[in-house]
């Protein structure tokens, strides 16, 4: 097993899941797997775990695909807490450059600023570019929080 510095960002809000690891906040290896985050996060988690001493868990925690959310908080919560790693959260914005992420049907989560406060709206895509999920080379000037809840975006039903 690997001992050093070693961080885990996890983006699971849209296919492929992509993960990195990081060594000093340096990207070390890129996992990119297609399918559902049920199926894959554990097994690509368990690979990591025998290779690598986690001691720090990113993960985009919205807006995306509600059960990829809802999973991903569940399992590396879980992992975080059993293992003793410290899981922080991002916006999935930080990796697309602030393209449209998928919500429901033909609808995007568009991120608009008004008098300086972010907010997250549900439109459809229009004229609007997407762009894929990129791991960044380093972890350095993304901005993480310890409030790790899921942010749904959901609107009123």
């Amino acid at each position: 097993m690997q001992e050093s510095n070693i961080r885990v960002l996890v983006i699971s809000v849209a296919n492929p899941i992509l993960i990195g690891i990081y060594e000093n906040n340096i990207l070390l290896k890129t996992i990119s797997q297609e399918g559902k985050t049920s199926d894959i996060l554990p097994f690509l988690f368990g690979e990591i775990m025998k290779s690598y001493n986690i001691k720090e868990i990113f993960y985009v925690n919205g807006p995306g695909s509600y059960m990829a959310i809802k999973i991903a908080y569940i399992f590396l919560k879980s992992i975080s807490i059993i293992k003793k790693i410290n899981l922080y959260a991002v916006s999935g914005f930080c990796f697309n450059n602030n393209s449209p992420i998928k919500a429901l049907g033909k609808k995007y989560f568009f991120r608009e600023f008004h008098n300086s406060k972010e907010k997250i709206v549900i439109k459809f895509l229009g004229d609007a570019k997407l762009e894929e999920f990129l791991l960044p080379q380093s972890l350095e000037n993304i901005e993480f929080t310890d409030n790790t809840l899921p942010e749904y975006n959901l609107p009123a039903v």
